[in-house]
């Protein structure tokens, strides 16, 4: 049984709208943050690791030289719920 029920499209669009930087990608939201570095994009990647915990819900992370992508979606409602909204905009205030 999902926590949240997957989102209108239109409810996903609308966010996005409000939200430049992120993306629809399939069935989940997207989004690549750049660094000056390695070690800043690691530092960042750590930050959503720890409030991805504190919600217990986690996202994909893809980690590179002064680069990181976070996929947001919630597996078990088959896509983007209100849950992935809310930590892809906690995710946006964890950039330094």
């Amino acid at each position: 049984m999902p926590r949240t029920s997957k989102l209108p499209l239109a409810a996903i669009d609308a966010w996005l709208g409000a939200h430049p930087g992120w993306a629809r990608d399939g069935e989940a939201l997207s989004r690549t943050f750049k660094f000056a570095d390695f070690a800043n994009a690691l530092g960042f990647a750590v930050k959503v690791g720890c409030a991805a915990e504190k919600r217990d819900h986690h996202p994909d992370l893809e980690l590179g030289w002064g680069k990181a992508r976070v996929v947001w979606s919630t597996h078990d409602a088959g896509g983007i719920t209100q849950l992935d909204l809310d930590l892809a905009e906690a995710t946006e205030k964890l950039v330094d």
